[in-house]
């Protein structure tokens, strides 16, 4: 008598025959199908023109998309081989199998359906009780564009490198003509070599016009940071009648420089410092994050390599959520979001402050933990007011959960979820990949928090 199970090829059934029989209950694929299911998609569905042979149903990519994100299966290509292989995925394509170029014009296609899509499933997590949203955490993280660094060149390579080609261009020239080419090296054919050294001047010319734009909007802004505290410093002394401390600013340069690089791979790309030394081919990403349950409400992506100047436009993407949504109330971001003019920002959007002034100090004095401050003077300035509450224990309690929030989110999602690269280029296009990410982390997060 046989010790083992038997080995059954040969049935009728591999798998149950209704689809509802392959997953338990609660599990994250039926989730994200119930939820997804229940969002108004019209305006996805609208977008189809009707014609044809009948298209799979918005409800059906998006859930499939976003189960992908959700359990680090991203491509296209991936997910159409999950839908033949995985009982997951099989069950949310309802035993279809759309293929990859379906799920990738889809993911590019819908950028502003999935903002919307978005903003829809907070109205879920409301409805349902799963969060208030009163304190929330901003922070950052560096993401890999796909790209490679290496494929990056700066305005003074590409001037050394055009200036190369040039000269070696003059040089087949006079080559071709020759009227005996004795000198043209065997096998060499000199129109293919002209010809690949044109391209390469072409392509050199229209990298070097972008960064000259790029440099003109740079100049710009510089230009008019250098006219305001000019103008701040003239103000400052009108109103003291003694000249202003410190040395004046100094007034920006104008052109490239450089160091200015564009990559030829994806041009919106930048290279950006990461976590633990060196620099990489990157985006900023961005997301303020509920305090509460952990759930991203603004998903937003930048190609500023520091932070300081994405406390206004997350502020205005909080206030445009929808009013069934509660607003948030406290803002909590560390240094490198601190200046006076976003602590100011804060207080006229109605919203609590909490930016550290400076980096934490990692060992400090026990007797910190325990102290009080003496109150600000009734004509304490914002940064003033905002600093004394970080140095009460509820202010430092209260800044603590920023650490236990977004910073997480962010480790998940790369450690767990594996998400650390982009599979898109170009600005918008990563956009619309970082809101599906968030939108996939936030549904993971919604089926545990209903479990509790």
């Amino acid at each position: 008598m046989s010790h083992f199970r038997p080995i059954l090829r040969d049935v009728d059934f591999l798998l149950p025959p209704s689809v509802q029989d392959w997953l338990p209950e609660g599990h994250l694929a039926r989730y994200v199908v119930e939820v997804v299911e229940g969002l108004d998609l019209s305006a996805l569905e609208q977008a189809y023109a009707g014609r044809g042979s009948l298209p799979y149903h918005p409800a059906l990519l998006l859930s499939l998309l976003i189960y992908g994100y959700a359990t680090g299966c991203y491509s296209s290509r991936k997910i159409e081989r999950a839908t033949y292989d995985s009982l997951a995925f099989r069950f949310i394509a309802a035993n279809g199998h759309p293929d990859h170029d379906t799920l990738a014009t889809f993911r590019r296609r819908f950028a502003t359906e999935f903002e919307a899509t978005f903003v829809q499933v907070l109205q879920v997590a409301r409805e349902n009780q799963l969060s208030r949203f009163g304190t929330v955490s901003l922070d950052g993280t560096k993401i890999h564009a796909n790209a490679s660094r290496h494929n990056a060149l700066s305005y003074a390579h590409a001037e050394a490198i055009e200036a190369q080609l040039k000269g070696e261009v003059q040089q087949l020239l006079a080559l071709a003509e020759e009227a005996d080419g004795v000198n043209v090296p065997d096998g060499m054919s000199v129109p293919d070599e002209l010809k690949r050294r044109e391209d390469r001047l072409a392509a050199i010319a229209a990298a070097k016009v972008k960064i000259e734009a790029r440099a003109a909007e740079r100049f710009a802004r510089e230009q008019a940071d250098y006219e305001a505290k000019l103008a701040a410093r003239a103000a400052k002394a009108a109103a003291s009648g003694h000249k202003p401390r410190g040395k004046p600013p100094t007034a920006p340069t104008p052109g490239p420089r450089d160091a200015d690089q564009i990559n030829l791979t994806d041009e919106e790309s930048r290279i950006m410092p990461v976590a633990g030394g060196g620099f990489e081919q990157c985006y900023n990403a961005q997301a303020v994050v509920d305090t509460e349950t952990l759930l991203v409400l603004v998903p937003q992506v930048t190609q500023a390599v520091n932070d300081k100047q994405q406390v206004t436009p997350m502020l205005d993407k909080l206030q445009a959520l929808p009013a069934a949504i509660d607003q948030a109330e406290q803002l909590l971001a560390d240094a490198g979001y601190f200046s006076e003019a976003n602590v100011i920002a804060c207080e006229r959007a109605g919203i609590e402050p909490s930016i550290a002034i400076k980096r934490d100090e990692h060992h400090p004095h026990w007797s910190e933990r325990f102290e009080s401050p003496p109150a600000p003077p009734a004509e304490a300035s914002p940064v003033e007011r905002m600093a004394h509450r970080l140095k009460t224990p509820k202010g430092r309690a209260t800044y603590a959960l920023r650490k236990q929030t977004v910073e997480p989110v962010f480790g998940i999602i790369k450690a767990v979820m594996g998400f650390r690269q982009f599979l898109t280029r170009g600005l918008d296009n990563v956009q619309n990949e970082w809101t599906l990410v968030c939108l996939a982390w936030n549904l993971k997060r919604m089926a545990a928090l209903r479990l509790q």
